[in-house]
This record gives C-alpha cells, structure tokens and sequence, in this order.
C-alpha cells in the first residue's frame, strides 16, 4: 500500500488517543509488522536487567557467528502514559518492531519493560533506563554489541524517561545519542493524567528535564507526528526552539507528515521509511563523528 493511502487511513483514526486509535493502527500496520516478526526473531527474550519483575529487555540482530562487539546498540523504550504499556513479543508487534527495525539495519536492537506508575513514579523510568545502560555496558558484547556505540531512542512516556535519564545522568558519555519521539520535557504546563507519575503541579516544573536537555552535549533527535495532540507538537517544537537559541543549531529533527502519536513508533519497520531513513542517518553521523 502507498505511503498516501496509509496516511489517510491514519487520518481517519482522528487525533483523540485511546483504545479506538490504537485498534485502527493496529489493524492498518498488521500485515507488514507480522512479516517483519518472521524476518526478525528475537535473538534473546526477559533478559534481566535488575530486580524487579518489569527490569526485563528484549534483544533483536544478535548473530552468534560474530565474535566482535562490533554492532551500535539502539536501545527503544516504549510509552503508555506512564501507566501501562510493554515491550512487545512474536505475537504482539507493537513496540517490539522498534527493535527488529534496528536489526533490519544491521544494528543490535534493545526493547525494555520499566517499572509504571502509580506504583512508582518520577524518576523511576530515568532510573529504570540507567540500569539498562549499565547492563548493556557490562554484558552487551557478549550479544556483539558495541557498548561505545549505545544510542536511547523513546516515544511518549519513554522518551520523557530517555530525557530523564538525561537529566540524571549530566556530563556522562555512556551513550552516544538520544532520539526523542513526541515526548513530553517542561515547555507546557502539566496534565491532570500525568499527576500519577510526576506529582502535582507544585512539584512538576523542578522534575522536568527541559534544562537539562537544553544543555546536553549529547546529539538529540527530536520528532513529532502532523497528527500528535497539540501539546505534543508544542513540547517538540518548543524543546527545538530552546536548544537554538542556546546552541545557535537546529539539532536534526522531523515533523512526520500522516502519522498520529501511536504510529510514530508504531509504523517503523515497514514500507514508509521516512523516518527510519532520518533516524538512520542521524545514527550513522552520531557515531562516525
């Protein structure tokens, strides 16, 4: 199917988020996400990363015929409001094609499961995603990945943890790059869902990572989709805005035209290659520098 079908199929699901859009997406990417699954098994399944029963990972592109730790390491972290949400498997494809779609470009893909909320909440997925790249630095060689060469890629809630992992972790170099996928980092005022996992409004504007993204060294990727919610645009575009004023360089970055705030991570792996082709690209910059 043409990329122009797909977006008014897209268009058609509206810009309301819940049960309903993601059923519709589910449905239009369903052919083309189970043929990747056949191309792409994962390579290992619940590898802990820690403690406790949600610090698991899936890894995508692991060829034990290489000896070298030679492969990037894309490591994907999904959203779901910080409420819900999963890495995905053989028979559930979303989120998980983030990370056959890094094997399919020859990289080492990592899909997490992180601890939600109410249960736990800020910062427990920036946490959450410091242990995964203390894990990856310890024990991801042995799957031919590159530990010098990790780069955190989040949507939504993830990409709010990426960014708090970010916050958390000011000056390291422990990874190589970040891409921020309609996130959420301190430009717009806060929502009444997302109290469960940042608190209230009192204690939401010191917990953001906008500062902390405004200075970091490390390259950022930042992108949003033409049919996001409005606060989503405005949190990318402004987050873009802030960066170039400080660094006087727009940091690459993409407006995905016919996609919704599920598709954006959603679709990657299939024929619309728009964004994987910027995300590869960035990727491949990020780490010949």
């Amino acid at each position: 199917m043409q990329i122009s079908a797909i977006s008014n199929q897209i268009r058609s699901l509206g810009r309301e988020l819940g049960p309903s859009m993601m059923e519709g997406l589910l449905t239009i990417f369903d052919n083309e996400q189970k043929l990747l699954v056949a191309r792409q098994p994962a390579s290992a399944t619940n590898v802990a990363y820690g403690d406790h029963e949600r610090h698991v990972l899936d890894i995508y592109g692991a060829d034990s015929r290489r000896s070298d730790a030679s492969k990037p390491v894309f490591v994907f972290v999904h959203g779901g409001g910080f409420l819900k949400g999963d890495k995905g498997d053989d028979e559930r494809w979303y989120n998980a094609c983030v990370g056959r779609m890094a094997a399919e470009l020859g990289w080492l893909g990592v899909v997490i499961n992180y601890r939600l909320a109410p249960d736990f909440t800020w910062p427990s997925g920036g946490d959450d995603v410091s242990r995964v790249v203390a894990w990856l630095n310890d024990n991801i060689h042995e799957y031919g990945g590159d530990a010098n060469n990790i780069i955190l890629c989040g949507t939504s809630a993830g990409a709010c943890h990426v960014a708090t992992y970010l916050q958390l972790n000011p000056g390291k170099t422990d990874i190589k790059a970040a891409v921020l996928l309609s996130g959420l980092y301190g430009v717009t005022p806060l929502d009444e869902r997302d109290t469960l996992y940042y608190g209230d409004a009192s204690m939401y504007q010191s917990r953001m990572p906008l500062p902390a993204l405004i200075a970091t060294s490390i390259p950022l990727f930042i992108a949003c989709t033409e049919l996001d919610p409005e606060r989503f645009q405005q949190e990318c575009i402004g987050l873009l805005q802030a960066r170039l004023q400080v660094n006087h360089t727009l940091d690459r970055s993409m407006i995905l035209s016919g996609h919704n705030h599920y598709s954006i991570a959603g679709h990657l792996g299939t024929s619309d290659r728009r964004l994987s082709s910027e995300i590869r690209d960035f990727v491949n910059e990020v780490i010949s520098a």
